[in-house]
C-alpha cells in the first residue's frame, strides 16, 4: 500500500505512520498504577493481618496478660444538713395592773325579792309494780290465768276502801275493754288482797306486752291521784300476776 495519497486537487499527501505518543504512554502508566493501588487495598481489605499491610490490627494473644481495669474513686455520699429545731421560747406576759377596787354607791332603793322555785307538787300516790305467781291467789288455776291486782293504803299501811278508782287503759292481746279501755274497778272487790284489794281479769293464757297497758289512781271525780304507770304482761307463769300497791304519801 502506498504511503501517499491524492487529494482533489491531484496533490500528493503523507499519511502518519501508526506511533504512540508520550501522552498515550503517560495514559498507560496512570490507569495501571491505579489498577494495581486498587488490588492492593483489596487484598488489605480481605486480609488486615497480611504482611503487605504496614498498618495491621492488634492481633488477639490468648497467652497475653489481661490488663487491670482501673476501678475509678467513688466520691462519699453527699453531706445533707439536718437542721436542728430549737425550742419555740415562749413569751412571758407582762402582768397586769389589778385596779383598786372601787367604792360600791348606796342606793336607797331595796333590791327586788326574788321567790324561790316551788316545788312541783308530787301525786298524792306513789306506785309499786312487782310480777308474781298467780297461784299464790288462784291456786286452782293454775298458769290459766293472767291479770292485774293490787291494794290501796295509806301513810301507815292501812287499806282504804271508800272514794277511789282504779283505771286500767289500753290494749290486751291487740284488743280492748270497756269504752275507754278496761272497766274501771274500786278498791275492796277483791278482798284476797286484803280489804282495799282489787283485781283485773285479763285472759287465761299468759302473753307478753310492754307498753300497751297504763294503771291510774283517780277519785270519784275522775281527778287523777297517781302518775300513768306502764304494766308489762309476761308468758311466764311465774310472772302472770302483776301486783300493784298504790301508797298515799306523806
Amino acid at each position: 500500500m502506498s504511503n501517499y495519497g491524492y487529494n482533489y486537487d491531484n496533490k500528493a499527501i503523507t499519511r502518519r505512520g501508526s506511533r504512540l505518543e508520550l501522552w498515550d504512554m503517560l495514559s498507560i502508566l496512570v490507569l495501571m498504577i491505579t489498577a494495581v493501588v486498587g488490588l492492593y487495598f483489596v487484598l488489605v481489605y480481605l486480609s488486615p493481618n497480611s504482611p503487605i499491610n504496614p498498618f495491621p490490627p492488634n492481633p488477639f494473644d490468648p497467652n497475653a496478660t489481661l490488663t487491670p481495669t482501673i476501678t475509678p474513686i467513688q466520691l462519699q455520699p453527699t453531706w445533707t444538713l439536718t437542721p436542728e429545731i430549737l425550742g419555740t421560747e415562749t413569751p412571758t406576759l407582762i402582768p397586769t395592773q389589778t385596779l383598786a377596787p372601787s367604792a360600791t354607791p348606796l342606793s336607797l332603793i331595796s333590791p327586788t325579792f326574788t321567790p324561790l322555785p316551788t316545788k312541783t307538787p308530787k301525786s298524792p300516790f306513789s306506785v309499786t309494780v312487782s310480777y308474781r305467781e298467780s297461784t299464790i291467789f288462784h291456786p286452782e288455776l293454775g298458769c290459766n290465768w293472767q291479770g292485774i291486782g293490787g291494794t290501796v293504803v295509806d301513810v301507815n299501811n292501812a287499806d282504804i276502801v271508800g272514794g277511789l278508782v282504779i283505771n286500767l287503759v289500753g290494749t290486751y292481746n291487740g284488743k280492748s275493754v270497756g269504752p275507754n279501755g278496761f272497766t274501771p274497778t274500786v278498791p275492796g272487790v277483791a278482798p284476797a288482797y286484803g280489804r282495799s284489794g282489787f283485781e283485773f281479769f285479763l285472759g287465761t293464757v299468759p302473753i307478753s306486752s310492754k307498753g300497751t297497758l297504763i294503771i291510774q289512781l283517780v277519785d270519784l271525780a275522775g281527778f287523777p291521784l297517781s302518775e300513768n304507770t306502764p304494766i308489762e304482761t309476761s308468758s311466764e307463769c311465774s310472772k302472770n300476776l302483776a301486783l300493784v300497791r298504790f301508797k298515799k304519801n306523806p
